[in-house]
């Protein structure tokens, strides 16, 4: 054999060893038993929740030159990167509304980037093409649309700030009484968003990107429970006509991320139907109480909205990223991205539901909509029902604990399972208050005993935890707030050495 031909056989043997059968296995094994020990663990309450790294000093520790295969192979790296990894499993990760994922749905996604199949036209992802129209229709039922032909659809796509835009594409196409994709935002008066002052940053970013500028998004004040106020909708209204603009849309939210709040839906609705504008609703926390036949009555008025933003990947308990963008009419999806890409798709007048790259951002999706779908067959929609129950009673009692206690400050009652707090230890200043919460909270999460974030309100700085952990229990959060306490004292101590 040819010194040519034998380095051609050694490429080939290696990357024939690379997809070994028997290794995946293997692989798949180590890994596996890796993941159920790393569970174990997080239910046992052990280790730190954050195990805590300085951005420089990590990236430091994982360069690499790539230039030579790991000596250690594929289990000892992954462990590695299991034991350093934020562990949202732990109990009391109260941080983010990012959740601890099924395992099984966990299991779906490698199943996913095995078969890796792509979903901008039917044939490139038949079986998840399929799973996503039962899942949309799924949601869209919860909401309360009517299902089946000539009723809702949507679409499934990667986070809810892509979902808000999507749903603001359609609006704007829907509503500005020209053909935006095809004459551009200057064919006719500028246009505008009503949404409240507090609503989230992705609305305010998709008016930038659709041409609206910052301008185009006309705040809506909110009350004291950070709900925004249907009686200040005409004004705002006025406001948007006194500087030329045409208004377009209504943005209402179903559990905000700073608090949790759900706007009043039916008044809004009824605003958005007298003026003929598109009502929006960002469901992306809150959707998820559509499964609890006791909490869903908090989203009364969402079945009117002509959109809907929903994430599984927070209280569906599915890994991240799978936002649903839900349309009243199934039709006004497909006017979200009207454009042709004739190398794709046929042109034909009336666009097939099953080509989803004719109404996502996506070209090439991930398999969205398996890990929703097998969830749901698995564990069935009533384990959604009782996991939302779980947590929002949970949240309520935390709550109480809070209000009840003299050292702490409770920013308001939760309305699903975001609870706003913050520590007032004995003798501490007003002026300090937002410090010490700062302060506080790096600590904690710095030393791993909990996860948790901040957020500012009109009242200052406060401690904000979105319990979604369906482990979480009682005295994780008690065990929160006595991380919080002791933190505080070093702190303090620490100012009058």
């Amino acid at each position: 054999m040819s010194e040519q031909a034998g380095d051609e056989a050694a490429r080939a043997a290696r990357i024939a060893a690379a997809y070994d059968p028997a290794r995946f296995r293997a692989d798949g094994e180590a890994v596996v038993a890796l993941l159920a020990e790393a569970l174990a663990r997080a239910q046992r309450r052990e280790g730190a929740v954050l195990p805590w790294a300085a951005p420089e000093a990590a990236a430091r520790a994982w360069a690499h030159d790539f230039a030579e295969a790991e000596a250690g192979g594929a289990r000892a790296l992954l462990a590695r990167v299991i034991a350093e990894s934020h562990h949202l499993h732990h109990p009391r990760y109260v941080g983010h509304q990012v959740t601890a994922p099924l395992p099984l749905a966990a299991l779906c996604d490698l199943v996913s980037a095995y078969l890796n199949n792509g979903m901008a036209v039917y044939e490139m992802g038949p079986v998840a093409t399929a799973m996503e129209r039962a899942v949309i229709e799924w949601m869209a039922g919860r909401i309360g649309f009517a299902v089946g032909p000539g009723g809702a659809g949507g679409v499934l796509t990667s986070g809810g700030s892509a979902g808000n835009l999507t749903a603001l594409l359609a609006a704007r196409q829907a509503r500005a009484g020209f053909d935006v994709w095809q004459h551009g935002v200057a064919a006719g008066p500028p246009l505008a968003l009503l949404a409240a002052e507090s609503t989230h940053y992705s609305v305010a970013r998709a008016a930038e990107i659709m041409g609206l500028g910052k301008d185009g998004v006309i705040p809506v004040p909110v009350d004291a429970a950070f709900q925004l106020r249907a009686s200040a909708l005409p004004a705002a209204l006025a406001a948007a006509e006194r500087a030329g603009r045409r208004t377009i849309a209504v943005i209402a939210s179903a559990g905000s991320t700073a608090t949790g709040a759900i706007d009043p839906l039916a008044a809004i609705a009824d605003f958005a139907t007298a003026h003929g504008l598109w009502l929006h609703v960002d469901a992306a926390h809150g959707g998820s109480a559509l499964t609890s036949p006791s909490e869903r009555t908090r989203l009364s008025g969402i079945e009117r909205a002509d959109s809907v933003v929903w994430d599984a990947h927070k209280m569906m308990l599915v890994p991240s990223l799978v936002t649903a963008v839900v349309f009243r009419d199934g039709a006004r999806g497909h006017q979200a991205f009207a454009q042709e890409a004739s190398y794709l798709f046929d042109g034909a007048a009336e666009p097939p539901w099953w080509d989803v790259g004719l109404r996502t951002l996506e070209c090439t999706k991930l398999m969205m909509a398996l890990k929703v779908y097998v969830a749901l067959r698995v564990h069935g929609e009533a384990f959604f029902g009782d996991y939302v129950d779980h947590v929002f009673a949970l949240s309520r009692r935390f709550a109480a604990r809070l209000a009840a206690s003299p050292d702490f400050e409770l920013a308001l009652p939760p309305a699903q399972n975001i609870v706003c707090f913050r520590h007032r230890p004995a003798g501490a200043s007003a002026a300090d208050l937002d410090a010490l919460q700062a302060r506080v909270r790096d600590h904690v999460v710095q030393a791993g005993h909990a996860y948790l974030v901040k957020t500012r309100l009109p009242a200052g700085v406060f401690l904000r935890t979105t319990i979604i952990n369906p482990l979480t229990t009682d005295a994780d959060l008690d065990a929160v707030l006595d991380a919080v306490r002791a933190a505080a004292q070093q702190a303090q101590q620490a100012q009058q050495a």
